[in-house]
């Protein structure tokens, strides 16, 4: 169901691929149902992203240029603007960040970072978050979540590690199917070659240092090789760029490093924690 107040919240790609297959379609003497039937979808749908109530999603998005982009590539274009519009407000800078980045170092202690999850997991996860969201909601934030993975694959290749807290491999998210295919997911992930993955133990603060208790953190590196630091808790974000306060989440992220299990360890314990969930 598409939600009212979209219609006043929609960002400016939203609205621009909105106005312009609208014009299009009346162009080419079609009815929302026509065009509806064209793409695969129903004139409702049409009717809700021309109006804002609806973002196109990614794959109506590829069928808008199939149909009325005429080989001109707009809709295509369009599709990672309309997916950052999906974002929540605190996060859009980040992400701009993170899908540039050459060198991303990543904390994760309650969940598993967002880069990593699958689908089930993160619709489990953003499904059953407080307050509630609506489910047309809770898939646009799916959608626009997985859509940031393209950053593994990206040329030039981005250098990416994350470090994940032990907890967070034992929380039980969704449902143990769902957990078994997060953590092979995870372990997958780990084997690439532009990806460093380390376990924290849970037992890493009995030599009485733990360098990971401040939470989260992300650490980015950009093309022009500058850093940055993002934090997000309760809803709320901070982009740090201030090169002192850089300096000290980096020393800070090495400290949690020499803590963590190396890298041969971890994959072997999620796998095992994978194995758990059968």
């Amino acid at each position: 169901m598409a939600r009212a107040e979209n219609k006043e919240t929609a960002g400016p790609a939203t609205r621009l691929v909105a106005n312009v297959a609208k014009n299009l379609r009346i162009r080419q003497g079609l009815t929302q149902e026509q065009l509806g039937s064209e793409l695969g979808y129903s004139g409702a749908a049409v009717s809700a992203m021309e109006t804002f109530a609806q973002p196109a999603s990614d794959d109506m998005l590829v069928q808008l240029e199939r149909v009325l982009g005429s080989g001109t590539g707009i809709f295509e274009q369009a599709r990672e603007y309309v997916r950052l519009d999906k974002y929540p407000a605190q996060f859009k800078d980040y992400v701009l960040l993170e899908q540039k980045a050459v060198g991303l170092s990543l904390y994760a202690t309650l969940v598993v970072h967002g880069l990593f999850q699958t689908e089930a997991y993160a619709r489990a996860l953003i499904g059953g978050g407080y307050p509630p969201l609506p489910d047309p909601r809770v898939e646009e934030l799916v959608e626009a979540r997985l859509a940031r993975r393209v950053l593994f694959d990206r040329e030039p290749v981005a250098l990416i590690e994350l470090i994940v807290e032990e907890s967070v491999l034992r929380r039980g998210i969704g449902s143990p199917e769902v957990m078994r295919e997060q953590l092979l997911h995870l372990a997958e992930c780990g084997r690439r070659r532009n990806v460093t993955l380390q376990v924290l133990p849970l037992d890493c603060g009995f030599s009485g240092e733990y360098a990971g208790a401040r939470g989260d953190m992300n650490l980015v590196e950009d093309p022009k090789h500058d850093h940055f630091v993002y934090l997000e808790s309760q809803g709320e974000s901070q982009l740090i760029t201030d090169a002192t306060k850089v300096s000290t989440c980096t020393h800070r992220y090495a400290k949690i490093r020499a803590q963590a299990l190396g890298p041969r360890e971890s994959l072997g314990l999620i796998e095992r924690l994978a194995g758990d969930q059968q």
